[in-house]
């Protein structure tokens, strides 16, 4: 059996109870644009691409009605995510400065043994987020 082709990544998904929280800490800290939102459900975000979905646990564990007009399957998750963004290794202390300035906590700093340097931190939600040169995957 021959395996189709894929083309990568398009979207990622982060989930969190204070959708308010999440949206202030992606637009004002992050900067990433909001580009959709429903209410107690989620928040979208655009990223380079691709999207960033930020979702409410509670809202999304409910399976769609018979006859909603998009039926998307039930998900969610409890407990921390993990979400790392693409970052030039030469803009890393500018956003670990950017982080510090705004108080997000750094979490580690650190360069793998393989090459490339990460910078760990937390969302509003608990969530691990990471800044890393692409690098550290080759």
């Amino acid at each position: 059996m021959t395996i189709p082709p894929q083309d990568g990544a398009l979207e990622s998904a982060l989930y969190a109870e204070d959708l308010e929280a999440a949206a202030a800490f992606w637009t004002g800290i992050m900067g990433l644009p909001e580009i959709g939102r429903a209410p107690g459900r989620h928040v979208f975000f655009r990223l380079p691409g691709g999207v960033l979905l930020v979702f409410n646990p509670r809202a999304t564990i409910t399976p769609p009605a018979p006859d909603a007009r998009l039926p998307v399957p039930p998900h969610g998750a409890t407990g921390p995510g993990h979400f790392c963004l693409a970052v030039q290794g030469a803009h890393l202390d500018g956003w670990r400065r950017h982080l510090e300035t705004a108080g997000v906590a750094i979490e580690a700093d650190f360069h793998w043994p393989q090459g490339g340097r990460s910078i760990y931190f937390r969302d509003p939600a608990g969530n691990s987020i990471e800044l890393a040169e692409p690098r550290i995957w080759g």
